[in-house]
Parts: C-alpha cells; structure tokens; sequence
C-alpha cells in the first residue's frame, strides 16, 4: 500500500505545490535537501520570525500620522489604553480593552459641546503597530468617495489598543457606528496585515458577534480597493438596519435611493 501512495500521490502533490506557490505567499512547496528544509527556506523562516516579533513589540509613530491626517482635513485626538508600556499591553489584553484615566478626561474635555455623531473613526496599533501606519491612511482615501460625510467623522489615535476599546470610545463620542482600524496579530507571511472593524451603537460591553470585520487589509491581501467597497457596504447596511455582526452579512441588499451616505 505504502509504494502505491508513494506512486501515485507524491508526483500529483509536488505538482499542485509547484502550482500554489504561484497564487499564495503561504508556506507550500518547500525546497528540501535530503529529509531537511533546504538552508534558504529556514533563514527565510528566521527572517519571518522577526518581522513578526518586531511588528508585536513596535510603536505606532503619532508624528508621522499626524501631519498626514491634518492634512486631509482631520483633527485627530491620540489616546491610550490602561497599559502602562508595550510589555504590559501584551500580558494583560483587559487592559488594552479600556481608556486610561487621562485619555477619558480628554475625551471628556473634547465633549465640552457635546452632539451625537453617525459615523466615529479609530485607528489603533493592536498586535501590528506598522499595519496601522502603513495602511490605515491609504485605506480612509479610498474609502472617501464612498462616503463623502467620512472627513466630518470624528477620528482617534489609540496607543496599546485592543479591538474593544473602541466601544467605550464611541461611546464616549455618543456615536451611532464606528469604525476601527487595527493592526491584526502578525503571522508569518503578514506582519503588517490591517483589520477594519465595524460595530452599530458602541459601548463597553459589545462583543465580537456584535461587529463585522473586513481582515488582511494590505497590498499583498485585500487591496485597499476592495476593501473599501466591503467596508462602505457594511456601514451602509448597518445604518439601514440599525445592526451589526452576525445578522449583517456581506450579502446583504441595501435599500434603494436610501443610505448612500451617513449624516452627521
């Protein structure tokens, strides 16, 4: 049975990894020596690594975002999480669920007059800080003439942020729907993959099922285009429908001559 399979099966398969490699930068198809990875496969492998551990363990640059928002007619606020430094943000995730002291009076501060927004933007570091730098601006210029009222959104920075620290945010904001965009955990083929996440009325306590995402948001995954047109469908039809999560799919129909923007 064993020299069946080795007939058989061996050549089909080297075959088919010869033919993935060519529609996928995974790990398939890899060139051996002997019974082992061949040297080049295991340095690019270490080189991985380190991109991976570099993108957990970097810093979200405010200096260079700033200027670039301003510039596209933004003022955008920069907030913290609860964690103290970059190691405390990655042991205790609760913490980079929830605003620091400071980062809630200022948001209070900045609520002097306060109004209910329809659309709030986050971009946040998460596990990939060089994720949200690279691709955080690009994808909000592509997704502008999908939804003209995006520049009148109010937008937050947030340092050692987790995905849920943008329910107390906008809810802080008194928003209808937010919009985060977070650098997702690194994998060994993505250290910089971005994630959109979209959630009707935020508020602590929401939960993944109450939000919609749009992942791997980079030039070598879901190019800015394409996410853009799912990113503007999903807020779309969460304004019609007044949800999100597991009852909003990406299938869903929009209305006719209704949604085409959200108000302030």
């Amino acid at each position: 049975m064993t020299e069946f399979i080795d007939r058989q099966v061996k050549p089909q398969a080297g075959v088919d990894r010869i033919a993935l490699r060519g529609h996928t930068p995974a790990r398939v198809g890899l060139k051996t020596a002997g019974t082992s990875l061949a040297t080049t496969e295991i340095l690019d492998l270490n080189l991985c690594l380190a991109e991976a551990r570099d993108a957990l363990h970097a810093r979200i640059s405010t200096a260079s975002l700033l200027p670039q928002l301003t510039q596209r007619g933004w003022q955008p606020m920069v907030l913290k999480s609860a964690a103290q430094d970059r190691n405390e943000y990655l042991r205790r995730p609760d913490l980079g669920r929830q605003l620091s002291s400071g980062s809630r009076d200022l948001l209070e501060a900045h609520q002097a007059a306060p109004g209910k927004h329809s659309l709030a933007v986050v971009i946040a570091d998460g596990l990939s800080a060089i994720a949200a730098e690279r691709h955080a601006i690009p994808l909000l210029d592509a997704l502008t003439p999908h939804l003209t009222s995006l520049k009148d959104a109010p937008l937050v920075i947030a340092e050692q942020a987790r995905v849920a620290i943008g329910d107390e945010i906008g809810e802080r904001l008194k928003a209808e729907l937010l919009l985060l965009l977070i650098g997702e955990r690194p994998g060994l083929s993505s250290p910089d993959s971005l994630g959109a996440y979209i959630t009707w009325a935020p508020r602590i306590g929401r939960t993944d099922a109450e939000r919609n995402c749009v992942s791997n948001i980079r030039p070598e995954g879901l190019s800015y285009t394409h996410a853009s047109e799912k990113i503007a469908h999903y807020l779309k039809a969460a304004c019609q429908g007044r949800l999100t999560g597991v009852d909003l799919k990406e299938d869903t129909v929009l209305l006719p001559n209704t949604g085409e923007d959200l108000k302030q």
